[in-house]
């Protein structure tokens, strides 16, 4: 039996989510923009009946108060939206509140999240050579709201996280419609190592996104993809 799911950000990817929804075992009953969802007062139980999960792709100002309104309907949730992350009390505490689930990321791209793991690594072994100071760099499309990108801040914290604690210069740029590259370098004197991640299309994010929206399904409790990503390739 197909699982009920919402569409909350109707854009680029809310449409690619719906393609790909079906492969997932989810049947889309609901999709929701900035018309019939205004300061997200259209997320009802009325407007959710039948729905279980919701993936959220909308807009940093809209994205945090879009959660409270599904916790609060007792819809388990994926949120791909950036920019949001000085809410995140907020959110935990109505998602454990209403016992529902959300699992988050600034990039649902399996691609990516090994991307992060594998720099995490490298800035492990460059935090114990003082001749090496680093960089991030990224390129998104010209629409894209947020810069730095949530993926290159995580990639900055996670390399801080692996004890790498000197300065990292980081920058951004926005042309275009390019899906987005991440790169990451260590310099010194004697040579250059970089790191880089380039995505082809936004169908490895959307994919992504799915397949935490069938984890999260009964779930309770507040994830980031990463945190999961041992289950969801198990096997």
């Amino acid at each position: 039996m197909s699982v009920g799911l919402a569409i909350v950000g109707y854009g680029k990817m809310g449409h690619l989510i719906e393609k790909h929804a079906p492969d997932f075992g989810f049947d889309v009953r609901a999709a929701f923009n900035s018309q019939n969802n205004p300061h997200s007062c259209g997320l009802t139980p009325e407007a959710l009946r039948g729905i279980e999960v919701a993936v959220e792709f909308s807009t940093p100002s809209t994205a945090a108060e879009n959660i409270l309104w599904l916790a609060a309907a007792g819809v388990h949730a994926v949120m791909g939206t950036t920019g949001w992350l000085d809410q995140l009390p907020s959110v935990r505490d109505a998602v454990n509140r209403h016992d529902t689930g959300l699992v988050w990321a600034p990039n649902f791209s399996l691609g990516v999240n090994l991307f992060i793991q594998t720099v995490a690594q490298a800035a492990s072994l460059f935090a114990k050579q003082q001749e090496y100071e680093a960089w991030g760099w990224e390129i998104h499309h010209a629409a894209k709201k947020d810069a730095p990108s949530g993926t290159l801040s995580t990639l900055a914290e996670a390399m801080r996280a692996s004890g790498y604690r000197r300065s990292i210069s980081l920058s951004a740029n926005r042309a275009g419609a390019h899906p987005g590259t991440h790169e990451i370098g260590f310099d010194s004197l004697a040579d250059t190592i970089t790191l880089r991640h380039t995505a082809r299309n936004r169908e490895g994010f959307a994919r992504g996104a799915l397949c935490a929206a069938r984890w999260v399904a009964g779930k309770k409790g507040v994830f980031e993809f990463r945190e999961i990503l041992g289950e969801l390739t198990a096997g």
